[in-house]
């Protein structure tokens, strides 16, 4: 947790780790908060093989998807 005088809105500072990974080609470990829109993550974490594999293994949806267990709180 980074601490600053200045008043932030929740996520700000992940936020801002997120854009600078994406900048540099990387991805973000999936292990804290992460705040991308469902079109982002699908685009930086293999969405389209994730939806191939989703819809063999699990065609009726008894588990989250991966952005409702990584990004979506409850």
């Amino acid at each position: 947790m980074k601490r600053t005088r200045e008043a932030h809105p929740p996520g700000h500072f992940n936020r801002r780790v997120e854009e600078k990974v994406n900048e540099l080609g990387g991805i973000k470990s999936l292990y804290s908060d992460s705040f991308f829109t469902e079109a982002d993550f699908h685009v930086r974490y293999g969405g389209a093989a994730y939806d191939a594999l989703k819809k063999k293994y699990d065609p009726s949806g008894a588990f989250p998807r991966l952005y409702e267990k990584c990004v979506l709180r409850a």
